[in-house]
This record gives structure tokens, C-alpha cells and sequence, in this order.
């Protein structure tokens, strides 16, 4: 049976797994090299086709489509599964970095390029690398742990600013206020950090938003 905690599988005479996460990042660059503009979607796992969330999700990516972009999800249910049946079923290449998971994580059918990750960091580094936009529906502990990281990856600029969209008002406002009224009151970030993400709610306008600053 594989170990499940695999951060802790890293001891003497184990370096040959180092093999293994070079093999992610091989098959990784091998499979998407060659992807062209491609914006990355986020949001819960959890939420139901029913969902206002997962209708709006699956506009934006079929949105995106017609433009010219590539959608790259996740590759799991809830949001990811939205965001890969618009780009599928709007004719687009519908990528899916599924990550191996002892439960709630199973692959939705609608990516046609799927790629399978054990390891999370491989998975977030190519969520980083072939996107040219970042756009966050509502979700869990995930969704802002890849927020999070991409918006510490601009403020050190380790990576070239993109697009950085938090989609739903309703939902994103509340976490907005609360890094103005303490991270940026106690001046532990920088006013202008506040801009690097923005926060919009119509598909419309973050489709055209992200096409203004990407050319494709």
C-alpha cells in the first residue's frame, strides 16, 4: 500500500524518490510545453453542478475558450469539473493536474490533456508556469493555498505579474477587508500589494479584463 504522507517518506536512502519528482516534472513540461495562453481556474472540490458557482465557472472557461485560451483546472470535481466542461464543450483545450489523493480528489471526464501529480508542489508548479492569468472561484483550504502562493510568488517577484482575479464579490470581500484592516494597517505588506489581485464578479468582465493585458 503506498504511504500516504509522503513529505515524511524523505530519509536516509530514500533519495532515490527524487527520481520520482523529477519524472512529475519531465512528464509535466513534456505535456504542456506547447499549450500557448492558458489561464488557470480554481475553486472548491465540493460544490454541486446545481450551484450558481459551478454554472459561472463553466461560462468563464468556455468564455475563455473563444478567446483563445486554454483552461487548466485542477482535474478534480465541483469548480475544476465546470471549468473543464466549458472549455471542453466549448471546443478548448481543457486541462486537468489531478492530484493523488486518499479521498474527495477523483478525476472529472471533461479534460482532454490529464496529467496525474503525487506530489502538490509539482502540480502548483505548473499551475504557475503555463498560466498567464489566475482566476479564484469560492473554495476551501485549496483554493487558498494556491492563492496565497501565487500572490507571494509577485510580491517577491519570483514570477513576472499576471492577472490575479477573485471571482464573486459576494464571497472575496470579506478576506479583502480583513488584509486591509490588519495586514496593510499594521504594515505588514505594502499598499501596492493590494494590487495584485482584483477582484471582479461577471464573466464577462474578467474574460475581457484578462484579454486586455494577455495577447493571444
Amino acid at each position: 500500500m503506498e504511504k500516504q504522507f509522503v513529505i515524511d517518506d524523505f530519509k536516509l536512502g530514500e533519495s532515490w524518490r527524487l527520481f520520482k519528482i523529477m519524472g512529475e516534472f519531465v512528464e509535466g513540461v513534456e505535456s504542456l510545453h506547447d499549450l500557448g495562453p492558458a489561464v488557470s481556474i480554481f475553486g472548491s472540490a465540493r460544490t454541486r453542478p446545481e450551484d450558481p458557482q459551478y454554472k459561472k465557472a463553466q461560462e468563464i472557461a468556455a468564455r475563455f475558450v473563444k478567446e483563445g485560451f486554454a483552461v487548466i483546472t485542477g482535474g478534480g470535481g465541483g469548480i475544476m469539473e465546470a471549468a473543464n466542461r466549458g472549455a471542453s464543450e466549448a471546443g478548448g483545450t481543457s486541462v486537468g493536474l489531478n492530484i493523488r489523493l486518499p479521498f474527495e480528489q477523483k478525476p472529472n471526464p471533461y479534460a482532454n490533456v490529464q496529467l496525474e501529480f503525487k506530489y502538490f508542489f509539482i502540480r502548483k508548479v505548473m499551475f504557475i508556469k503555463y498560466a498567464a492569468a489566475y482566476v479564484v472561484l469560492p473554495g476551501g483550504f485549496g483554493t487558498l493555498d494556491e492563492l496565497f502562493e501565487v500572490m507571494t510568488l509577485v510580491q517577491t517577484q519570483r514570477i513576472r505579474p499576471f492577472p490575479i482575479i477573485l471571482a464573486g464579490v459576494d464571497y472575496w470581500s470579506g478576506l479583502l477587508e480583513w488584509i486591509k484592516s490588519q495586514l496593510l494597517s499594521r504594515h505588514l505588506i505594502s499598499p501596492d500589494n493590494m494590487n495584485i489581485i482584483q477582484l471582479l464578479d461577471s464573466p464577462e468582465e474578467i474574460v475581457a479584463t484578462v484579454s486586455k493585458i494577455v495577447i493571444v
